[in-house]
């Protein structure tokens, strides 16, 4: 079964300008978060809580020990999808039949971590219950939101975001460093004017200038930009002129929850007919996106003639590049880097701002919305194409990258009339994404979806069918699961379909063999291998077929079979360059070794399978070869080893399923494990060893795992690292690394030690430096492997 989850490189927002001071706020955040639980950042669009709120976090990253996470929503419409956008974010991949929410709080309930919860506003009730089941729930999980409203909480504490201070611009401007918005005004002009600074002869028309933008970041920002073509005082004069044209006479009179939309109305009139129609068009794109996405949303001839704007009736790639390239000079648009290369983002506002104009022009947002779903299923259906192949992790990436926009596609689909068969049919093309990228509940909650809104007899629905059931089994609702695959097999039957009829085979197959009926398994698997893949059968279920039959060979005792038929997918495998299947190939080759009692073959076996495992994250094979690994290890004589394993399995297992599903087979090989390793170093080496392993993360995990030196235990690299010679503690710090590895945050060490929050910080920061770690729980293994 699947369960890979693309790497994630950074947990918070990528900065890409620079972050002018808000001292005041940052502090006030940190002050808060180190007393309260939920803290909420508030204020107007474009005032700047998401780059606070971000840098809060990133202040105060090392006081927890499992990080910092950000779940950002403001690409997210439906409230069921909250938690598992937190679930994503968070590494978790729950494959129990628990509701996600009650999934998610059990998963964290031994964590200490801060979760960055943004864009709030327009999901509050879904949020609020997330932040109240978290709360309640655990007991180290803190959450730092953003919200224009605040959640509602009783446990709530708010921090009122306001907008830069900004001088008088008839008082003293001699010391202009103070001034946080002419600092920002500054910093943007001299990214467009290279060479531009604050000086005597310009400060007042800054001033005023920053003064009736009413200090909103982001309106200086997109004030700043055209200072490509306007100089200062003339920038000045024609904002005066357009607020006078909005107020009939004083820019004081605009209220300044409208100063904003002044701001940004006004940007809008100085971009060009084709700039404001693709800014329109890209509004119904949510998150990042990059150059194709765009040019396949934009470029299309309108329904009808725009109302608001004279545009050209059609706009081709260059007419989308070109506009692109000027809406990125005016800050309407962001870069930022992605699996392929550029992408692009509007700003929440922004896009808000172009999906009222898109609606303005009769035809073009439902329109626009089909050239986008139309797009992402092609997307999704030439990843399928390619998954069995040399390119899975750059799949995997590119459509977790996407997945704003795969999201947004199926909810229109799915409640437009006469687009849900689009809908059915998103869904059902990225069954690999949901199987084998850790995305089973999302995947479900897509495909009930869908089949309720398409009742019809149609290839469509036998083929959501299966994917339905196969998510199900994948957490573990069998029952549900072998119903819905008979039911797609039937309906494929009965279509004439032989490809989707194979693909509900595999599932009912899978699913018996989940049920343990070991002998009605292999009799399935036998006569799917022996007919072949048939025509349009994706070959990863065809390899995944061989992968089954091995596994039924393997637990029924007959090891030589199961070789020969893991050898055979395996030149399979290596002959597409394909990773997935060929990771669970490996691992067959290890449990079918296991069986022979051939323990160094599978070691080997296992080993190479970890590699794979980790190459494309799939979480769920990466947590049963540690559990096997650790029963090679004990029965090698590699005790302290397999104590280490165990802990690192056991950790692996808590983002999935604490309880290894119920498994009698998967418990049984944990059991053996722990049984041969706890006998043999007694219950106090065990435990420090089993805890110096569940300390470790996942990539640390598998770097120990795989290490080739397997004749002897060894600790994890982070306690070898800090025995390099010159490593000496002072008393003090000594006593911090202890408190450290009782979990303490920096305050309590702080408390107890007697000493302020401050100097606590700087010790563990000197720590980590000394250790050449990274983290506090490679100095919690490290106290636990010195013991």
């Amino acid at each position: 079964m699947g369960g890979s989850a693309p790497r994630r490189e950074q947990q918070l927002p990528v900065e890409t300008t620079s972050f002018v001071d808000r001292r005041g706020e940052l502090a006030a955040g940190r002050e808060l978060l180190a007393r309260t639980r939920l803290v909420t950042l508030t204020g107007p669009g474009g005032v700047g809580k998401t780059r606070l709120a971000a840098r809060i976090a990133a202040g105060v990253r090392r006081t927890f020990p499992d990080g910092v996470r950000f779940v950002p929503l403001s690409g997210l419409d439906d409230p069921a999808l909250v938690p598992h956008a937190a679930a994503d974010a968070l590494d978790l991949h729950d494959r129990t039949a628990r509701p996600p929410l009650h999934a998610l709080v059990d998963q964290l309930r031994d964590r200490r971590l801060l979760l960055l919860v943004d864009n709030c506003e327009h999901l509050l009730p879904a949020c609020a219950e997330l932040a109240a089941a978290l709360l309640h729930g655990t007991t180290g999980v803190r959450i730092l939101a953003t919200s224009r409203h605040r959640l509602g909480l009783t446990e709530e504490h708010l921090l009122d975001v306001r907008p830069l201070p900004v001088p008088d611009p008839d008082g003293d401007l001699s010391s202009p460093e103070g001034c946080p918005a002419l600092a920002l005004f500054a910093d943007r002009a001299a990214a467009v004017v290279p060479g531009f600074r604050l000086t005597a002869a310009n400060r007042t028309a800054v001033a005023r200038l920053c003064r009736r933008l009413d200090g909103l970041p982001l309106a200086i920002e997109l004030a700043a930009v055209r200072m490509r073509v306007l100089d200062v005082d003339q920038l000045l004069d024609r904002l005066d002129d357009r607020y006078r044209l909005l107020t009939g006479g004083s820019p004081a009179a605009l209220p300044r929850h409208q100063t904003l939309r002044a701001a940004v109305d006004w940007s809008h009139e100085l971009c060009t007919g084709r700039e404001q129609l693709v800014w329109a068009r890209l509004s119904v794109l949510a998150g990042s996106f990059d150059l194709e996405t765009a040019e396949a949303v934009c470029t299309w001839a309108p329904c009808a003639e725009p109302d608001t704007i004279d545009v050209p009736h059609t706009l081709d790639t260059l007419d989308v590049l070109d506009a692109i390239a000027g809406l990125v000079d005016k800050s309407v648009l962001s870069r930022e880097s992605g699996p392929d290369g550029t992408r692009y983002r509007l700003l929440d506002t922004l896009r808000h701002y172009g999906l009222e104009r898109l609606r303005r022009m009769p035809g073009e947002e439902a329109a626009a919305r089909c050239r986008q779903r139309d797009w992402m299923l092609r997307r999704a259906a030439g990843c399928e194409r390619a998954w069995f192949g040399p390119g899975q992790r750059e799949i995997a990436a590119r459509l977790r990258a996407d997945l704003d926009n795969i999201r947004t596609a199926l909810d229109f689909s799915l409640t437009t009339p006469g687009e849900r068969l689009g809908g059915l049919r998103l869904a059902g093309t990225l069954w690999f994404y949901w199987h084998a990228c850790g995305a089973p509940r999302e995947g479900r909650h897509w495909l009930d979806r869908a089949l309720a809104a398409n009742p019809e007899p149609t290839r469509e629905r036998a083929r959501a069918l299966w994917i339905a059931g196969l998510l199900a089994a994948a957490t573990h609702a069998l029952t549900a699961g072998l119903a819905l695959a008979r039911d797609a097999h039937l309906l494929a039957q009965d279509l004439g379909d032989e490809a989707e009829a194979a693909h509900a085979d595999y599932v009912i197959g899978v699913i018996t063999l989940f049920m343990d009926d070991l002998p009605t398994a292999l009799q399935h698997f036998e006569a799917s291998v022996a007919r072949g893949p048939v025509p349009g059968q994706h070959l990863s279920l065809h390899g995944l077929d061989q992968v089954e039959l091995a596994c039924a060979l393997g637990f029924l005792g007959e090891a030589d079979r199961a070789v020969e038929v893991c050898e055979r997918a395996r030149r399979m495998c290596e002959r597409h360059g394909e990773e997935w299947v060929h990771s669970y190939v490996l691992r067959m080759l290890a449990l079918a070794h296991s069986v022979r009692g051939d323990w160094t073959r599978a070691e080997h076996h296992a080993r190479q399978a970890l590699r794979l495992k980790l190459a494309v994250r799939d979480v769920i094979g990466i947590a049963l070869t540690l559990d096997l690994l650790a029963r090679t290890a004990s029965e090698t004589g590699a005790h302290e080893r397999a104590a280490v394993l165990l802990g690192a399995a056991d950790r692996t297992w808590t983002a999935i399923d604490r309880d290894r599903w119920g498994s009698a087979a998967l418990k049984a090989t944990r059991r053996a494990g722990e049984s041969r390793a706890r006998e043999a170093l007694g219950a106090p080496a065990y435990r420090r060893a089993y805890e110096s392993g569940a300390a470790l993360d996942l990539d640390g995990g598998v770097e120990y795992a795989v290490d080739d030196d397997s004749g002897r235990a060894r600790r994890p690299t982070a306690a070898r690292k800090a025995d390099a010679p010159g490593v000496r503690l002072t008393r003090r710090e000594s006593e911090v690394v202890e408190l450290v590895a009782q979990g303490l945050a920096n305050q309590q060490i702080a408390d107890r030690l007697v000493i302020a929050r401050r100097t606590a910080e700087g010790h563990v920061e000197r720590i980590l430096g000394k250790l050449g770690f990274s983290n506090r729980s490679q100095i919690a293994a490290w106290v636990a492997a010195q013991r």
